[in-house]
Order: C-alpha cells, then structure tokens, then sequence
C-alpha cells in the first residue's frame, strides 16, 4: 500500500546529493575547459586574422628572456614612421622570402634615398644583426605574445590551422549545444518528478 501522509521517505530512497553536486562541478569545469580552448583558438588564430595581423613562432633563443623558444608572437602591420628604438620587429630576411625573424629595433637611420632603414638584435645577441632592415622587409611590429602557444601552432602546421580551427570550433560549439539542452531538460523535470518516482517506489505489495 501507499505509505501514510506525513512519513517520511526512506534515506536510501532520496536521490543523493552528492550526485548533484558532482553533475554541478562537471559542468563548471566543462565551460571553463570549452571556454579556454576558445581562448586559446581566439588568441592564435582569430584575432590575427580579423586585424590582419599574422602569427609566428619564436624557434631561437635570441630574444630571451622575454620571448624564448615556442613563444607565440603576432605581428600588426604599421607604417614604419611608426617604428622606433626599442620596438620590436618581424622581418624579412632577404625582401620576397618566406624566412622572417623578429628582433628588436636599436637604431634607425636613412639610406642613400632618404628611405628609413633600421639597425635590429637580439636581446640575448651580443652583436646587432650584419644587415640594416629596409621597410619592403618589415612585416610589422609587435602586437602581443604569448608563451609556448607557438609550439602548438607547430605541430598543426600553416596549411591545416584553419581545418583544424573550424573542426575545434564546431565541436566545441556542439559539445556547448549538448550542455544547455540537458540542463534545460533537467529543469524542466522539475521536482515534481522526482516526488511522483519516490511514490512509486513506495508503493508495497
């Protein structure tokens, strides 16, 4: 029979806690991980792109301390007007050629045509690099960088980082989908629903 009004449901009949609350922190530490992988793919990826800025990769040790191996650095295009002692630099090796390094300004002059040119090192170099930078060279200036993300953009390579940003993205945006529906289902159930299955399970032959 039905158990009588006012009694009490069975401890091993109530839905632990514990449960609830672990579903709870799951889903917290879900759309921190969701949230900083979006970080991350906003950092390397999108936001150089929508400013026309590019990503490079730090592979040497010449600009230690401040950006050693595997750093993530991103360079905006500027007017070298703009360009001054003390800013750092990403530029061609030889005008055309894909080889670029980023070193920073230590001095700046003009050649023969009045065109600016500067004098670039290392910070961890003891000597300042051969050759004078011309402006057909400069790739930009130094937006911002972030430490060992260049590593990352190594292993996926130029020619697959937007294949494997739009797969990253659409799953992470599935995977977010699938979060919001299910708890928009758990509150919908409500309580209620849970009483009407404690009943049942009240119920004695």
């Amino acid at each position: 029979m039905l158990a009588a009004p006012g009694t009490e449901t069975p401890p091993e009949l109530t839905p632990p806690r514990w449960r609830a609350r672990v579903g709870w922190v799951g889903q917290v530490l879900s759309w921190l991980v969701i949230l900083a992988v979006g970080a991350l793919l906003a950092v390397a990826v999108v936001v150089p792109r929508i400013v026309g800025a590019t990503p490079y990769t730090i592979l040497t040790g010449s600009m230690r301390p401040g950006l050693p191996p595997g750093t993530l650095v991103v360079a905006r295009p500027v007017d070298v007007d703009r360009i001054g002692v003390g800013d750092v630099i990403t530029y061609q090796l030889r005008s055309g050629e894909p080889t670029v390094v980023t070193h920073r300004v230590i001095a700046q002059g003009l050649d023969g045509l009045g065109q600016p040119i500067f004098r670039t090192r290392g910070d961890a170099n003891p000597s300042p690099d051969q050759a004078w930078v011309k402006p057909v060279q400069v790739k930009g200036r130094l937006w911002y960088a972030v430490p060992r993300l260049g590593r990352l953009t190594l292993l996926i390579g130029n020619g697959q980082r937007q294949i494997a940003t739009l797969l990253v993205g659409g799953g992470l945006a599935a995977y977010a989908a699938y979060m919001f529906i299910g708890a928009a289902r758990d509150r919908r159930k409500g309580p209620g629903t849970a009483g009407q299955q404690a009943g049942r399970q009240q119920v004695s032959p």
